[in-house]
């Protein structure tokens, strides 16, 4: 039985992608090795936070199957790769997931079919990589096969974009190939951009990372000195922000997560140093981001010394441990890294988040408190890390002690911000 399209990973990137297809009237198949994923989803239970249960079930009934057996690709008309793309432990590009994945599809690969990598990676991955991989077997890309990378724009809790109405960048190996990508994503998505190449494509996807990453540095190391100054950095964001034309308002934070800012860039990075030089403003922001959540302890420091206490003994709650607001998801948050901090230093750290029931810092359970207006009455020092809207922020900087406030969310009198 032919198969419309065969999504490779079934994460935050694959399983969106599956239900917009599905919801269009393909016949989509999901590769995943893990087992779990799988059983979940033929049950229809849903991992990721933007699709519910129901979400799935519908998916299934729709006719969509989730299945760890590669097979399926030798009856795909189009094949997607959403695997992960972490970074290495030396700081660079993790691809092991997509090798694995490109050699799984070519041990399947027929004439005809249609191959786009989503997974983001470095400029000349698709042709350097991917394409001799699958040409190992004879087929030749741009002839006999159609080959292409499109990245993916997930944001995970976005209310306002999805993968329908977000503009989907396309680049082709060859032209052809990039006008089958973009028919075949026209058929569930509103706009489809075609790039140059897959090249200009990978490009695009790291320039809109490292943008909001450098940005996100400057007003981070903003942060540091504006408090030091008597400046209110949130005011002097608010007025500027007013300029109708050349400003863009970016915001300081006890640092970045998620599975794009604190990654994308080091991909540009490592393509640089290839050249022979480092891109300092990709390696400058980094240091300045990594140091935020250390940043955020120090202030702790102080803000304890001030009430005449030591960090040692203390009790300090931590409000929202996950990167985004209102989604459990919580890769590469900064949380982790106050926590560990905090710890090292003796403080007794407890935390509250509702998308969490189990949190773990420094391989230690960490306490969740049950009520996170009581324990910030009881607590020495609360910090809002992250603002989820589950928060009356007006009562629990009522009843705090000390409430530090790393998003600049709380107006209060009283209320210490970053």
């Amino acid at each position: 039985m032919s198969v419309d399209l065969v999504v490779v990973g079934l994460g935050y990137v694959g399983l969106p992608l599956v239900a917009e297809a599905t919801a269009a009237g393909l016949t989509v198949v999901g590769l995943d090795r893990d087992a779990r994923v799988v059983d979940g989803l033929c049950a229809g239970r849903s991992h990721v936070d933007d699709l519910s249960d129901a979400d799935v079930a519908a998916m299934v009934r729709s006719g969509f199957r989730a299945t760890s057996d590669p097979a399926v690709l030798a009856e795909a008309q189009t094949a997607v790769v959403c695997v992960p793309t972490p970074l290495s432990a030396d700081g660079g590009p993790d691809l092991s997931a997509v090798i694995s994945a490109t050699q799984t599809i070519a041990t399947h690969l027929h004439p005809g079919m249609l191959v786009v990598l989503e997974s983001t990676t470095y400029p000349g991955t698709t042709d350097e990589l991917v394409r001799p991989i699958l040409e190992e077997g004879g087929l030749v890309a741009g002839t006999d096969f159609c080959l292409a990378f499109s990245p993916e724009r997930i944001d995970p809790g976005n209310p306002s974009f999805g993968l329908a109405n977000t503009p989907k960048v396309v680049g082709g190996h060859t032209l052809a190939c990039a006008e089958r990508a973009v028919a075949f994503y026209s058929q569930f998505v509103e706009t489809v951009v075609q790039a140059r190449g897959t090249r200009e494509a990978e490009m695009a996807k790291l320039l809109e990372n490292t943008y909001r990453h450098v940005n996100i540095a400057l007003v981070n190391e903003m942060a540091k000195f504006c408090q030091e100054l008597d400046v209110d950095l949130w005011d002097v964001i608010r007025c500027a922000s007013t300029k109708p034309f050349g400003f863009q308002a970016f915001y300081p934070g006890p640092g970045v997560g998620g599975h794009c800012i604190p990654i994308d860039p080091n991909y540009l990075s490592y393509k640089v140093r290839t050249l022979g030089y480092p891109f300092r403003f990709v390696e400058l922001a980094q240091e300045i981001n990594n140091g935020m959540p250390a940043y955020v302890v120090r202030r702790v420091q102080d803000i304890l010394n001030k009430h005449g206490k030591p960090v040692r003994g203390s009790t300090v709650l931590l409000l929202g441990v996950t990167y985004k607001p209102d989604i459990a998801d919580q890769r590469e948050s900064p949380s982790t890294a106050v926590a560990r901090h905090l710890v090292a230093l003796g403080a007794e750290v407890i935390y509250h988040d509702p998308y969490v029931a189990d949190w773990r810092a420094n391989g230690s359970s960490i306490r969740r408190a049950d009520d996170p207006v009581a324990e910030a009455a009881a607590a020495d020092v609360t910090v809002l890390l992250q603002n989820h809207s589950d928060y009356d922020l007006d009562e629990i900087a009522g009843k705090a002690r000390v409430l530090f406030d790393t998003r600049g969310k709380v107006g209060a009198d009283g209320v210490e911000r970053l």
